[in-house]
């Protein structure tokens, strides 16, 4: 698993909330026998729509998603987080994620940063106004920056160890 101390990136704003985790990856995916290439597969039914935000150019290679509140809900799917780190994401800010999905994104290196709902408004209020604004996401002060604006995020010391590290549960 690749280190994680700070990232700066583009921002893919998702403005919906309760996003499950067949949302995220239809069950139909899951018969894949490998771990890798889900990125195809990353929120399918919603990308059928030529206006979701996933396929707006401005968006391209955003390694930054931020979410409404519950992200990741629904049943228990280590695909979610392979598809989206498949797709580039590093990093999902959210106000509230589903404990099994916070779980299995800290042990695969994709960081699930939990802030506050009125942080994500802010963020995406200064990514729909400047779709360029690069954020900064530094796991080691717990902050997330865009613009002139600064939140402070959750997580747990031990999966934050484990993302500066790189620590995956084979080398533990």
């Amino acid at each position: 698993m690749e280190k994680f101390t700070t990232l700066t990136s583009t921002v893919l704003p998702l403005k919906r909330s309760n996003v499950d985790t067949d949302q995220i990856i239809p069950a139909h995916f899951l018969k894949r026998v490998t771990k890798t290439g889900f990125d195809d597969a990353l929120f399918y039914r919603w990308r059928q729509d030529p206006e979701f935000v996933l396929n707006q150019p401005e968006y391209e290679g955003a390694k930054v998603l931020v979410a409404g509140s519950d992200f990741g809900i629904g049943s228990s799917r280590e695909h979610a987080v392979w598809a989206l780190l498949d797709y580039g994401f590093r990093v999902v800010i959210s106000p509230k994620f589903a404990d099994i999905f916070r779980g299995n994104a800290g042990k695969m290196g994709l960081l699930a940063a939990q802030v506050e709902e009125a942080d994500v408004e802010r963020i995406w209020q200064i990514v729909e106004a400047d779709p360029a604004a690069p954020v900064t996401v530094n796991l080691e002060a717990r902050t997330v920056s865009v613009a002139d604006f600064t939140a402070s995020f959750q997580i747990d010391d031990y999966t934050r160890w484990r993302l500066i590290e790189g620590h995956d549960d084979i080398t533990l």
